[in-house]
């Protein structure tokens, strides 16, 4: 049994792989497969944490700089591995679709910073600048903007970057504990979202911010991306 999952998952190819290439995945998978996929599920389920009286205490920002912690450091990760394996290795359409996805994700990973860097001041009656008015309190069309793209590239990106890593470790014909371990981990990312957005804990960002009074400005537009609750 234990030779079945030691063994390659195609038993035609052997499993021989550089050192480089061999932390490149390693690296990729720490990256894509924990770092950023975590990230997600604290910003979109844990905006009010375990024991915040909200809506009394508002603004919490643990879940902001966990996100935003994570998913900096997923990008040094990601960086770090390309730069291991900045020739591209083997000629194959597998190895090509690899190399284009990942390409991808990385000029997506480029347009989120690049996005986050320029979306626009907070405004409210908890911005350390004391104005009440900014792009995230009056709902700007730049922050609406970065509001949509933020999270649809985020989640397009999560699922690409899945693709990418099982395709990866068909070209490097990984061990089959690999895939399984691999599998295993997403799928209890898989069922650890369903559970929390069972739960209702998928809070709009805005409220959880500011509070349910809906003269506010954000309060009286419809939540930003499915499946998000508002009280």
């Amino acid at each position: 049994m234990l030779e079945w999952f030691l063994a390659p998952i195609d038993l035609t190819r052997p499993h021989d792989v550089s050192f480089l290439t061999a932390w490149h995945g390693r690296f990729m998978v720490l990256a894509w497969g924990v770092m950023v996929p975590v990230a997600i599920l604290w910003a979109r389920f844990f905006k009010i944490a375990k024991g915040q009286k909200w809506p009394e205490e508002l603004d919490n920002k643990v879940w902001w700089r966990s996100h935003y912690i994570l998913q900096s450091l997923a990008a040094l990760v990601m960086l770090f591995a390309i730069w291991l394996i900045w020739a591209p290795a083997g000629d194959s359409d597998i190895a090509w679709l690899h190399r284009f996805i990942g390409w991808t994700l990385t000029a997506f990973c480029a347009t989120q910073i690049i996005a986050g860097a320029t979306r626009g001041s907070k405004g409210g009656p908890t911005d350390p600048r004391g104005s009440m008015f900014g792009d995230h309190f009056d709902m700007t069309p730049r922050r609406l903007m970065f509001e949509y793209l933020h999270k649809t590239l985020g989640y397009i990106s999560l699922a690409l970057s899945w693709f990418t890593i099982y395709l990866g470790m068909w070209i490097a014909n990984g061990p089959r504990w690999m895939f399984i371990s691999i599998s295993i981990w997403f799928l209890l990312l898989a069922v650890a979202f369903i559970i929390c957005q069972k739960r209702g804990m998928a809070m709009d960002t805005y409220q959880a911010i500011w509070g349910t009074d809906p003269n506010l400005p954000g309060n009286r537009r419809r939540p930003i991306g499915p499946g998000y609750r508002r009280h």
